[in-house]
């Protein structure tokens, strides 16, 4: 893959679990430039993550320059998760989760039970693919991803991350969500 490819970074806004739904935020870069933002939504804890991230990256005037779908964890709106795979046979772009801390997935499988009837599909899809580290030279982060071996997503991530641990998409879309709910940013993600 080109150093400098089209990466479409994908984040919610802060929310209450009370909210309905949460916008969500589409940012494609290149470099350290934004090409472009995309803009949806999706219900709070509810099940429709997957067909939003689907139009998000289909309806997109820059589906034919995206490379690679970076979504900031497996979820989007609390429990509301992400099928990834889903996102890259439907799209044919591959697609990446990142997280910074390790996800305690014992915990998630906990309130899963808990809190949903349908917690044995979301927790399937949660728990489809082993983590892989990727040291940024910072802190590390957790990546899953789907229609990219890893040792080409770990390059994707590292050629993304402009400071700190976060791919600059991912940061970009966090502090575009946090102002769009916020009326402003803190500037951290």
């Amino acid at each position: 893959m080109k150093n400098l490819v089209r990466i479409l970074g994908i984040d919610d806004g802060p929310f209450k679990f009370s909210d309905e739904k949460v916008p969500v935020i589409g940012v494609v870069m290149r470099g350290g430039y934004i090409d472009g933002v995309i803009r949806s939504e999706v219900h709070v804890d509810g099940t429709d993550a997957t067909a939003v991230v689907i139009a998000l990256v289909n309806n997109s005037r820059f589906k034919e320059q995206v490379r690679v779908v970076l979504l900031d964890g497996v979820a989007l709106g609390g429990f509301n998760v992400v099928d990834l795979e889903a996102v890259y046979q439907t799209t044919r772009i591959p697609c990446i989760s990142v997280t910074r801390d390790r996800p305690d997935f014992i915990a998630m499988k906990t309130v899963l039970k808990t809190k949903f009837k349908d917690w044995e599909h979301r927790w399937a899809i949660v728990g489809k693919e082993d983590l892989m580290v990727v040291d940024t030279g910072h802190k590390p982060i957790y990546a899953r991803a789907f229609g990219i071996d890893d040792k080409e997503a770990k390059n994707v991530l590292m050629r993304s991350i402009l400071r700190g641990a976060l791919p600059e998409a991912l940061r970009v879309a966090h502090v575009i969500a946090t102002a769009f709910v916020k009326g402003e940013s803190k500037g951290n993600a």
